[in-house]
């Protein structure tokens, strides 16, 4: 059985109410998809200032991750915890950082991020079953958003040269 906190408890541990993405984990299916919706309002925010502000939060908010959610893991007495999404933010916000604006590219980058991060093609996968404690908690999903951002990229330089 899993060991799965309430949000109340969540409340009175600031480290789980981030690694559970403010709560965003604890839905009932698709954690990490609601985790990663969770990542919107803080976008929405960071698009309003300066890109160096925006980097430099994601810079942040991942190296944070790596403690959080190794912190909450062995709290939880498991790895990866579904249940833990922070690194779906920090891996969302990653993509939405290297994307131009705008409600398309964000449903684009949304939909491919959330398909790199399930179906974890190589080296995501590698990572995911090969690299332990925070840092791999976080690295698949840093992975996931750093190729979903690339492949937009792409996509984006198609589109404006044709």
């Amino acid at each position: 059985m899993m060991n799965t906190p309430r949000f109340s408890s969540l409340l009175r541990n600031p480290v789980q109410l981030l690694a559970f993405g403010f709560g965003s984990g604890l839905a009932p299916r698709a954690p990490g998809t609601f985790g990663t919706l969770a990542a919107l309002p803080l976008y929405w925010l960071l698009i309003q200032g300066p890109w160096l502000f925006f980097a430099a939060f994601v810079l942040v908010a991942t190296l944070a991750g790596i403690y959080w959610c190794d912190r909450a893991a062995r709290e939880l007495g498991m790895h990866d915890h579904p249940g833990i999404v922070w690194d779906e933010i920090a891996g969302f916000l990653l993509t939405l950082l290297m994307v131009p604006t705008g409600w398309l590219w964000v449903l684009a980058a949304f939909l491919l991020f959330r398909l790199l991060d399930i179906w974890k093609p190589w080296p995501i996968r590698w990572v995911d079953r090969r690299v332990g404690g925070g840092f791999g908690i976080m690295l698949d999903d840093v992975l996931a958003g750093l190729g979903a951002g690339v492949l937009l990229l792409a996509a984006d330089f198609l589109i404006s040269h044709l």
